[in-house]
């Protein structure tokens, strides 16, 4: 079992959730929905393929926001 990191945003009407750990995001209705979706497209990349050469192991995780004048 390995540990998946995760962050979910709104965007429009639909939340959005990329996977830090591989190059994976799913989407739903709900936040709820968003995760679970999330995690049957992780299930579902490493379902043909036990290779976890693309993971990325993340200790920690952070979210921020700043503000730059462009």
């Amino acid at each position: 079992m390995k540990s998946f990191k995760y962050i979910v945003y709104k965007e429009g009407d639909y939340y959005v959730s990329p996977c830090l750990n591989i190059d994976i995001s799913s989407f739903g209705t709900t936040s709820d929905d968003t995760i679970e979706n999330l995690k049957e497209a992780v299930e579902l990349y490493y379902e043909d393929s036990d290779n976890f050469e693309s993971y990325i192991d993340i200790d920690e995780t952070m979210i921020g926001e700043t503000f730059v004048n462009v």
